[in-house]
């Protein structure tokens, strides 16, 4: 069974947006916040806490990182847009 690969939008304590991949997205975000670590992002260490806005999944990796790339290149309103467009049930 291949994993999933998940791309996703965290939420920073000073509203800025950080993008992310990951094929744990449960664990990646207790990272992210935990802000410790090798694995732990230098962006969101002094924007803790974050919370996880959005997320898309993906069969592969390859399609997941060119999701990522496209995402960051976004600016902030376009990943509020985007955000804003996922429908949460």
């Amino acid at each position: 069974m291949e994993k999933k690969n998940f791309v996703y939008i965290l939420e920073c304590s000073d509203g800025t947006y950080y993008t992310g991949w990951t094929i744990n997205l449960e664990e990646r975000v207790r990272i992210h916040n935990e802000g410790t670590g090798p694995k732990a992002a230098k962006y969101t260490r002094g924007r803790r806490p974050v919370k996880l806005v959005y997320f898309e999944e993906y069969e592969n990796k390859s399609e997941a990182l060119k999701r990522e790339c496209s995402i960051k290149k976004l600016t902030k309103a376009g990943k509020k847009d985007l955000i804003d467009s996922k429908i949460v049930l």
